[in-house]
């Protein structure tokens, strides 16, 4: 497996694979340089069904047009082999093509090609199942956090550090901005709502309330192409800083016990991420916001004292339920199911928790399975049921 440092990534939302892995790529292939007149990027399958809901155009020409006119082309019925996600980038002087490039947005920011296969960051987690960690945890007297900074070195704490600083502030210019947000559905905010409602319940309710303000805060901001950070994905980006935040801000645990969590929140991401897919034009939400909500279970159950195997407990919990979940934007925006989604999530996230701490740990069904079962749902899913906004919710929703 890959190192968390290209799981959790800080960058503009309103998604990952449709806004930060398109910009990622437009920089690289402006790199190339050389002589021509003008750039067409043409975009297949998922990236062309909802991208202008997603701001793919807006990601790529931000960064061509300043060097040269760049044209766009929209193939939403063409779906390459590779992955859904597909761009073809052209240099062009007069009709020739000088240069080209055919890449893929594959969920996270990550980019992947057949021919970058050899150029992809180095696998660092020589264990890349949870099963197989979870039996190391055992056998060493230790858990999942320490097998992150044993694979990753102790320079990986100053990593988590920026990027929990970032979810923090995430959160906090949430609750602090109102209004619509862009686009069609004039969707009005309501992270600042929330929270101010929490004051009014008893403590159980104001939890609740909190978490899904928190959840909010950040979903919206990721709408409004905010600054966000992947966890796994943009779209997914509001349910692990929900439940890290209100557990940092109600149960006052130290810097360094939130960071642990967050580490191995990230270990499970990666897993699903390694053995299966976190792009919902592949496998749809279920690979989103579904392993988003077992990485914060899995968070929240070490920071309440889990064993081992009750965090793994929550982790597949948290997965288990959302199986299935398809990805079906209204308008093509990261807003509608979305936003709401997030923060039931986050709230899920919780009573993984608490049931998993409630048991033993012992359960049927592994995280590894649930990882293994989501990859083949998502694929049995039709695509208008994977962020092409064609189908579901999509389909059935008019102004």
């Amino acid at each position: 497996m890959e190192s968390l440092r290209e799981l959790y990534k800080i960058g503009r939302g309103p998604s990952s694979s449709h806004t930060m892995g398109p910009s990622k790529a437009a920089h690289l292939f402006a790199e190339r340089g050389g002589e021509f007149e003008r750039y067409r990027v043409t975009l297949y399958g998922s990236l062309a069904a909802t991208g202008k809901g997603h701001l793919t155009n807006k990601a790529i020409l931000e960064v061509l047009e300043p060097i040269a006119p760049t044209e766009l082309v929209w193939c939403p019925d063409v779906i390459k082999p590779f992955h859904p996600n597909g761009m073809l980038f052209e240099a062009l002087r007069g009709d020739e093509v000088v240069d080209s490039w055919e890449v893929y947005s594959v969920g996270g920011g990550s980019l992947a090609n057949p021919e970058m296969k050899a150029q992809t960051p180095a696998s660092i987690y020589p264990l890349s199942t949870i099963s197989e960690i979870k039996d190391w945890c055992y056998r060493e007297g230790r858990t999942y956090w320490e097998y992150v900074e044993e694979c990753e070195g102790r320079d990986i704490w100053e990593f988590l550090g920026t990027i929990w600083d970032s979810m923090c502030a995430t959160i906090q210019r949430g609750l602090d901005n109102e209004g619509v947000l862009p686009g069609p559905l004039k969707v009005a905010r309501k992270a600042n709502n929330y929270y101010i409602k929490s004051g009014g319940y008893n403590a159980s309710m104001a939890s609740r309330a909190k978490i899904y303000a928190y959840a909010l805060a950040t979903s919206e901001e990721n709408a409004s192409g905010g600054v966000v950070v992947t966890a796994p994905t943009c779209g997914s980006s509001g349910v692990v800083p929900a439940v890290l935040y209100h557990i940092a801000q109600s149960r006052q645990f130290s810097r360094a016990r939130i960071l642990r969590a967050l580490a191995t929140a990230g270990l499970f991401g990666n897993v699903a991420k390694t053995n299966s897919s976190i792009s919902g034009a592949e496998v749809g939400c279920q690979g989103e916001v579904g392993v988003a909500c077992a990485m914060a279970a899995a968070a929240a159950a070490q920071l309440f004292g889990g064993t081992p195997s009750q965090i793994e407990y929550a982790a597949e919990m948290g997965l288990e339920h959302h199986l299935g979940l398809t990805c079906d934007p209204v308008c093509g925006l990261v807003q509608v199911p979305c936003i709401e989604r997030n923060a039931i999530a986050a709230a899920r996230a919780f009573d993984a928790n608490t049931y998993a701490m409630l048991s033993d740990g012992m359960h049927l069904v592994s995280f590894d399975k649930v990882v293994e079962v989501m990859g083949e749902t998502g694929h049995d899913l039709p695509d208008l049921y994977r962020e092409t906004a064609e189908g579901g919710l999509a389909k059935r929703y008019h102004r």
